[in-house]
């Protein structure tokens, strides 16, 4: 049994990782075949360097993805510092399920609901071209709150609530009392947030579509535009880098959160 447990999780990760090894390997062919691997290259990777349209449509999306991730880190864990603060009850169960509305549902809905506010609020006041940067971010932000309040949540009812008594009992104002007790003690579930924020940002493509403006372009609307003719080969190399990076991330933050685990085992 143990054996066919083995290989089906096995047989999953398969499934589930080698297009990417595919892409990985592509990536460093000395053609733009996508079937035929003719030799080891960084032909591609110089070529990605070299072209400026998909570098600029990549920064754009890295200073999306960090300003939408850092704003819906800051609301989201004061959010959830509010929620946790309420007593069970209606109001509590109203504002989750509110919470939860952006995570379920569908991102085409969430997108074009999003458009026709911004473009309603641009009729009222005359404005014209309102879609762009800032009706981009606010989008983002929008989407990644429900998962940093998630992320947060749990370490803050894992918090004993008679610490931040005891650190007002000992002189600290009730913001140094959160910044000193309650914010180290729940900083995993805010990077997890953060992290988990910062990558849906760098991955979405639906709402961004319906978001952005023509002036504004990010990288998987830039690779959308390319798909019209052809996918260069540049973009396995990008694609390569991008993984690496979210994987270094993901290597971290767990990494933290096991040696957070052995400090406190080694505090018991």
């Amino acid at each position: 049994m143990k054996t066919i447990n083995k290989l089906y999780t096995a047989l999953i990760l398969i499934f589930m990782y080698a297009p990417i090894a595919v892409l990985i390997l592509f990536s460093f062919n000395e053609s733009n075949s996508t079937s035929v691997f003719s030799g080891f290259s960084l032909k591609w990777y110089i070529e990605l360097f070299n072209d400026g349209e998909t570098l600029k449509a990549l920064y754009n999306t890295l200073i999306l993805a960090v300003l939408s991730s850092v704003i819906a880190t800051i609301l989201g864990t004061a959010a959830a510092v509010g929620i946790d603060y309420m007593k069970k009850g209606p109001l509590r169960s109203i504002i989750m399920t509110i919470t939860n509305i952006p995570m379920m549902n569908a991102d085409i809905v969430t997108g074009v609901s999003l458009m026709l506010l911004f473009v309603f609020i641009a009729t009222i006041f005359g404005i014209s071209g309102i879609l762009g940067f800032g009706t981009l971010l606010i989008a983002h932000v929008t989407f990644n709150l429900p998962y940093v309040i998630l992320s947060v949540l749990p370490k803050l009812k894992q918090l004993d609530p008679h610490l931040t008594e005891a650190a007002q009992d000992l002189g600290c104002t009730p913001f140094q009392a959160f910044l000193k007790v309650v914010i180290p003690n729940i900083l995993s579930g805010v990077l997890t947030g953060m992290i988990m924020a910062f990558t849906l940002s760098l991955d979405d493509f639906v709402i961004s579509y319906f978001a952005s403006g023509p002036e504004f372009q990010t990288l998987p609307l830039r690779i959308f535009s390319m798909t019209k003719r052809r996918v260069t080969p540049d973009m396995y190399a990008l694609s390569t880098l991008i993984f690496v990076a979210i994987l270094i991330l993901l290597l971290l933050n767990n990494l933290t959160k096991k040696d957070e685990s052995g400090v406190k085992g080694a505090k018991k």
